[in-house]
């Protein structure tokens, strides 16, 4: 059940720690060890445009304790414009993000991972092939 003291940037917060750690500790597993790399690589998957466009995927797979804490980071009100993303796409991203934190909150984590491996490894497979 949803922690109703959480709001949606809180939980955005949190699962933006364990989607970048999840994915951090991929890469660091196919052998790429420059920082530099890592860290390029690590930044395209993240960024909102690339989570708005993953969320197709996880969308079918949530329940609805997790939809509403999708919900709660997409319906949060953005200040200011975002970088490098449109405002539809920020929300979405943000309401990805709040997903994995209320799961990492909710001592979920079996349940990220498996997640973040479902909309993730196509894309770790184009890195990985890529190196």
């Amino acid at each position: 059940m949803l922690d109703i003291s959480y709001n949606g940037v809180t939980l955005a917060y949190i699962g933006d720690a364990v989607i970048e750690l999840y994915l951090r500790e991929a890469l660091i597993s196919f052998g790429v060890t420059d920082t530099g790399r890592l860290s390029a690589a690590a930044q395209k998957l993240v960024c909102a445009p690339m989570q708005s466009a993953l969320l197709e995927k996880l969308l079918p797979f949530l329940t609805p304790e997790e939809e509403a804490a999708y919900r709660l980071g997409r319906n949060h009100k953005v200040n200011g414009k975002p970088k490098r993303a449109t405002v539809a796409e920020y929300a979405r991203a943000t309401g990805m993000e709040a997903v994995f934190g209320y799961l990492h909150l909710s001592g979920a984590k079996e349940r990220a991972n498996l997640l973040l491996k479902e909309i993730y490894t196509e894309q770790l497979l184009q890195i990985k092939n890529n190196i």
